[in-house]
């Protein structure tokens, strides 16, 4: 238990875990029981099938045996006839929801939140809802906006992605945030946004091989950004434009709800003027464009 005596932290190696339960204080100590006897075989079960979540994806063919592993793919197979993508993408959000289903399953809880390194599984019964805050780049713990969640709506995931952050980029977005139906949809989703916001063969931008900085990671040989100098606003604006073409796309094929794209202090928003005022993108500090 985290010091607030709220929130469980759950560890195991790159798995990193912070959840929280609301409800009867019976049933969060069950829910939390039940969401730490399943974490205890997470790494291990998908450690038993890397070698395959590690290949890229297709859009048929045969499922891995592990649950997670299930959902992994089912996420990133919208995406493997158009681009390179493998379960790799989605395994901070299947790991989320999994977690989040054994805790419901367990126990009758109001709401509960699993955050799996900034990709959230949410569940919420009937008038409940959730506040989630949108960092402006995961290095830092400054907020660009904030998104109201609510029981009616669809969205039950929310994942951050971008070349700051934990894995490997593409693209150079600071932050990209998706709302979607499941935190694995979400997830997978950010990375393929995250990777489409930006400016090929820039001088501005520094970029090396995936194998170079992580031998065994299931990018190989293609390259990953690792800085991003000073960019002109024709620049920015060209480089989220990229961006906001692939959201909108993946908005009308109904894999997101929503997406926040962030980079260098401008921030444009998609999908997020045709949703009721329960899901609402913000900025606190300055008025967003909305695309």
């Amino acid at each position: 238990m985290l010091p607030d005596r709220r929130r469980l932290h759950m560890q195991d190696g790159p798995i990193d875990i912070i959840l929280e339960a609301f409800g009867d204080v019976h049933e969060i100590e069950l829910a939390y029981r039940a969401a730490a006897a399943r974490f205890v075989g997470v790494l291990d079960e998908l450690c038993d099938e890397l070698e395959f979540l590690r290949r890229p994806a297709s859009s048929d063919g045969n499922l891995p045996s592990g649950t997670i592993a299930r959902r992994m793919v089912s996420a990133v197979r919208p995406y493997a006839l158009q681009t390179f993508i493998t379960p790799m993408a989605a395994v901070a959000g299947a790991v989320a929801e999994d977690i989040l289903d054994a805790m419901t399953s367990a126990a009758k809880l109001s709401r509960a939140y699993v955050n799996d390194g900034g990709d959230i599984a949410l569940h919420l019964d009937p008038t409940e809802i959730f506040v989630v805050g949108m960092v402006e780049r995961p290095d830092k713990t400054s907020l660009l906006g904030t998104t109201t969640i609510g029981s009616t709506d669809a969205i039950r995931g929310v994942a951050t992605s971008g070349w700051r952050g934990r894995s490997f980029s593409l693209g150079i977005a600071d932050a990209v945030t998706v709302l979607a139906d499941t935190a694995a949809r979400a997830d997978a989703a950010a990375t393929i946004v995250a990777n489409a916001v930006d400016l090929p063969g820039h001088p501005g931008i520094k970029r090396v091989r995936a194998v170079d900085l992580a031998p065994d990671n299931d990018l190989g040989t293609r390259r990953v950004t690792q800085s991003v100098g000073e960019l002109a606003p024709g620049e920015i604006r060209d480089a989220l434009d990229a961006g906001i073409r692939v959201a909108e796309s993946l908005r009308s094929l109904g894999l997101i709800r929503a997406a926040a794209l962030n980079l260098q202090g401008e921030t444009l928003v998609v999908g997020a003027k045709s949703w009721p005022h329960r899901v609402e993108i913000s900025a606190p500090d300055r008025s967003l464009a909305h695309a």
